[in-house]
């Protein structure tokens, strides 16, 4: 007769968590800002033999296509094609195509959501400046001596003033030039009344001094 082995004794199961409103809420902002981009899917990086092949990761290629386009803001192939082969370049490592370096330079571009074929050579060069700038970072929290040190910093400070220029030159270019500048002010009026206002001044073309609009 075999003895029955005494049964453990069984674990409650915990609760399920429960968001608090305040997750909820950014949960569903999380939602409904994915659902409001663009579609445009993915690179994949497959091995045909000793040759690396870059695709759309998509069942459809020629609807992958027209996503991807539309997700960076051309209607036109050769420029995509142009582009993505210069994407493949710039993320490669050790001269191979890497999918998740080309995914991320992919997602700058959808993220800044160009809108011609400018905003998105301009886009593709911010996502590489920034890849770079993450590398000199690096060698620079590892750095072993002060040579490696300085060199590492001067390129870390060049590379991220280039990236906050980009990002000027796109604003620049998406307003075409106009800067608007709001400046908070106060007025003290005779009997000592604060009057609180806003002063829109646009920079005139021509020179000159700016113009104010009267406070309410």
């Amino acid at each position: 007769m075999t003895k029955q082995k005494p049964k453990e004794p069984t674990k409650e199961l915990a609760n399920p968590y429960e968001p608090s409103p305040r997750e909820i809420a950014a949960v569903e902002a999380f939602f409904a800002r994915k659902e409001a981009r663009s579609p445009g899917p993915a690179f994949k990086v497959t091995q045909h033999g000793d040759v690396p092949h870059v695709a759309p990761d998509h069942p459809d290629l020629p609807t992958a296509g027209m996503l991807l386009m539309q997700a960076v803001g051309t209607c036109d192939g050769d420029f995509f094609d142009g582009l993505t082969r210069q994407l493949v370049n710039a993320s490669a490592a050790g001269g191979k195509p890497d999918q998740g370096a080309l995914n991320f330079m992919l997602a700058v571009i959808k993220g800044i959501e160009a809108r011609d074929q400018m905003e998105a050579m301009l886009a593709a060069q911010m996502a590489a400046v920034h890849m770079q700038a993450m590398v000199f970072a690096r060698r620079l929290a590892n750095a072993e001596h002060i040579a490696q040190q300085d060199s590492a910093q001067n390129a870390f400070n060049k590379l991220t003033r280039t990236f906050a220029a980009q990002m000027e030159a796109l604003k620049r270019y998406r307003t075409g030039g106009e800067q608007r500048v709001t400046v908070q002010h106060v007025h003290i009026s005779e009997g000592g009344q604060a009057i609180v206002g806003n002063v829109a001044a646009c920079p005139p073309a021509g020179g000159g001094t700016e113009k104010k609009e009267p406070s309410p």
